[in-house]
Formats: structure tokens, C-alpha cells, sequence
């Protein structure tokens, strides 16, 4: 197999998998709003997805390790196809109510993390068989991440204009078969050499025991602890943003899921070109300061200008804005939390990492909901809007994130001490 081939094929299936994703989360609280009116149980239905989605993600990390990502990635995206078609074939039937909605939504999410966070888990060995620099790796993922969300986001809102909310999933169930299908034929299994005699124990850990390991190498580095305290906090406001805020500032001024869709894919559409200077140039950027401009300019004004009533062209403009700095985002983030975990640990302390950093979207929908009908949309965005620019004002202010620029000691030493090779898994 060429060298490129398992990148291409990850690539490809991150994008099959995203379009879908990106389509469901405009579909299904739009299907919600649309047939009960109520942003709180629009919110609730979001955290009916992401509460399991983090909770799978944290407890998955041993599994992926175990396991191995490849395994884990196509079981989850073939059962996803299920649970997601079902939602259209009830729909179909009349048999869609919210006491139906939630339990699917809900199983939804405990498919969807385990397989985003093997997926994600594959990136270090996909960098290391293209023998590429971790951040160009990075930087072409999130890119196509963008691209994705971009078509994905489009698409929705001209297909559930078109056929409705609930029957546009079915193209949600055939993008995670796609993905599925890549992954198995396209990704080798990969297996690491032994870990040195003196840092392995007699006997394998327990599952449990396995999960405080990723856990206290975790909590004890800085930079990682002060990623995920801002990016938890970063995730609440977006997912707010995403499920409810937006969704119901585009009712209220007359319009449909088109317009909603299209929105969301100016701003995921104009990342593609942040992600991509990322990736051709991530290696020699300084990190802090384009992570913490970026996050700047990808928060508090996309909350400011619908709170202001601003016209639908000052709306897009600052979505473009928005959408081209967040694409520097997750390449530097990947390439800082690759960096400093230990080969035999990516699994469970890249699951972990990321459930934590998910951990209170469940309650970002719910709490839009709530200011929404507590003090209104426009209060809603400009509270928002201003916990969000507080929030990205945090590496001016924490020494820990001083470290972005540096791999931990451990992790160094296990890059050099590992070595990756083929298996037939």
C-alpha cells in the first residue's frame, strides 16, 4: 500500500462521516423546533445526544487501545446505521414523538463517540506511515473536517427543504455505511512495539485501571489541563450557538432551514481556507499567538451582530471571518495534544481529552434554551457572546499555556522508544 493511501482514505471517510454528522445536527433540531415550537426541548434534545457522546468517549479510550482504533471506528459506524435510519422510518409511519426521538438520539451519541474518538485516535499512526509532520497531518484533517461540514451544512438545508427534516437523515445513515466501508478497506490495523521491560507490568491492567492511567497522565500536565478547562467552556457557548440560538434567531426573522444551512456553511466553508494555510504552514507558526487571535475572532462576534439585529450580509461576513480563524484552531490543538502524549497512552488519553473538552456541550442547548425564554434571543446572544470573549482571553492570562510550544519530556521519550508497525488486525 502507497504511503498516502491510509491518509486518503482516513480523509475520506472523516469526510463521509462529518457531512452526515453536520446534516443531522440541522436536521434534527430543526425537526424538533419545527413540530413543538419550544427552544428548551430543542435544547434538551441536544443533550439527549451529546451527554452519552462524552460519556462514550471518556469511558471508549481503553477500548480503542485494546482493541485497536480500525476495530472500534467500523463497528461504531455500522451500527450508527441503524439507529440513524430509524428515525427517518418512523417518521415515515407517524410514529416519530419526542418519548421515540430522545431514546434514538440518545443511543446516537454512544455510537458516535467511541468512533470519533478512534478515528481521531489514528491520526499520530497516519502521520508516521506518510512520514509527514504531525501538523501538516493536522492541518489536511481539519481542512477536510471544514469541507465536509461545509457541503454537509449546504446540503441540509436544500434537502430538508426538500423532503423534510426526519427523511434527510437517511442520507445521514448512508454516510456513516460509506465511512464504515473506507475504514475497512483502507486503514491498516496497526500495532506498537512492546513498551521497555521496566515500564510494563506483570500482568495486564485492569480496564478500570487502565482508564486512571490516561487519567493522571491527563491532570498532570498543565497544557492539556488549561486546553480543556477553555475549550470545555469555549464548547458550551458554540453548541448553544449551534442547537438553539441560531436556529431560532433564523425563525424569528422569517426564514427556513435554507437560509440556517447556509449559514453554517459560510462559516465551516471560509475555516477550509484557514485549515488549509494551517497545514502548509503550521509547522513554523507561533502556536499561542495564532490559537489565541483565532479563538478571538471566532467567538464574540458571531454572538454581537445577530444580538444587534444586524442585516443577513453583516451576518454572513462575520461568519466568514469567524469560519477562517477557527481553521487554525484544531490543526494547532491536535498538533500540542499529539505531541505530548506518549504513543502506548493516545487512545484513552485522546478519548479522555476530548470527552472533557465536550463535557458541558451536553448543556449547551439546554442553556440557550433556558436565556431564551427567560430574557429573550437578543439578551440570550449578548450574554453569550461576552462569557465567550472572556473565556478566549484566558492564554493572555495562564502561564500554563506557555507550553504550547514545547512536547512533554514523556511523551518524547516514548516517541523515540515506540516504533509502529504493520499488523493484520
Amino acid at each position: 500500500m502507497r504511503r498516502g493511501g491510509p491518509f486518503l482514505a482516513l480523509a475520506a471517510a472523516e469526510t463521509f462521516s462529518l457531512s452526515g454528522t453536520r446534516l443531522s445536527t440541522i436536521a434534527i433540531p430543526w425537526l424538533v423546533l419545527s413540530t413543538t415550537g419550544s427552544p428548551v426541548l430543542t435544547g434538551l434534545t441536544a443533550m439527549m445526544e451529546m451527554l452519552p457522546y462524552v460519556i462514550a468517549k471518556a469511558l471508549g479510550g481503553p477500548l480503542i487501545d485494546r482493541a485497536g482504533a480500525k476495530s472500534i471506528a467500523i463497528i461504531c459506524d455500522t451500527a450508527s446505521v441503524l439507529v440513524v435510519a430509524l428515525v427517518p422510518l418512523l417518521d415515515l409511519f407517524g410514529m416519530l414523538g419526542m418519548q421515540v426521538l430522545l431514546p434514538l438520539v440518545f443511543a446516537m451519541g454512544v455510537l458516535r463517540g467511541p468512533s470519533d474518538a478512534a478515528k481521531q485516535a489514528m491520526v499520530p499512526d497516519i502521520a508516521t506511515l506518510a512520514n509527514v509532520p504531525l501538523e501538516r497531518v493536522t492541518g489536511v484533517a481539519s481542512a477536510i473536517e471544514r469541507l465536509a461540514s461545509t457541503a454537509g451544512a449546504a446540503g441540509a438545508g436544500a434537502l430538508i427543504g426538500l423532503i423534510g427534516p426526519g427523511q434527510a437523515l437517511l442520507v445521514n445513515a448512508a454516510t456513516f455505511a460509506a465511512a464504515a466501508l473506507i475504514v475497512a478497506a483502507g486503514i491498516p490495523g496497526t500495532r506498537r512495539a512492546p513498551a521497555p521491560p521496566e515500564t510494563r507490568p506483570a500482568e495486564r491492567a485492569s480496564y478500570l485501571e487502565d482508564l486512571r492511567e490516561g487519567w493522571r497522565f491527563l491532570r498532570g500536565d498543565a497544557v492539556l489541563v488549561s486546553i480543556v478547562a477553555m475549550v470545555a467552556v469555549t464548547n458550551l457557548f458554540d453548541q448553544a450557538y449551534h442547537a438553539v440560538l441560531l436556529p431560532v434567531w433564523t425563525r424569528d426573522a422569517g426564514h427556513g432551514p435554507e437560509l440556517l444551512g447556509a449559514m453554517f456553511a459560510a462559516f465551516a466553508g471560509a475555516s477550509i481556507a484557514g485549515a488549509a494555510i494551517a497545514a502548509a504552514i503550521g509547522e513554523r507558526m507561533p502556536r499561542l499567538m495564532v490559537y489565541t487571535v483565532a479563538f478571538l475572532l471566532t467567538g464574540f462576534p458571531r454572538f454581537l451582530v445577530p444580538a444587534l439585529d444586524a442585516p443577513i450580509g453583516l451576518v454572513f461576513a462575520t461568519l466568514a471571518i469567524a469560519g477562517f480563524a477557527s481553521g487554525f484552531l484544531n490543526p494547532i490543538l491536535s498538533a500540542v495534544i499529539f505531541e505530548r502524549i506518549p504513543k502506548p497512552l493516545t487512545g484513552r488519553v485522546t478519548a479522555l481529552n476530548t470527552a472533557l473538552c465536550f463535557a458541558l456541550i451536553p448543556f449547551g442547548g439546554l442553556a440557550g434554551g433556558a436565556l431564551i425564554s427567560t430574557l429573550g434571543l437578543a439578551a440570550a446572544l449578548f450574554l453569550m457572546g461576552i462569557a465567550y470573549l472572556a473565556a478566549t482571553l484566558a492564554p493572555l492570562a495562564l502561564k500554563s499555556f506557555r507550553g504550547f510550544d514545547r512536547a512533554s519530556p514523556e511523551a518524547s521519550s516514548s516517541s523515540r522508544a515506540q516504533a509502529l508497525q504493520p499488523s493484520d488486525r
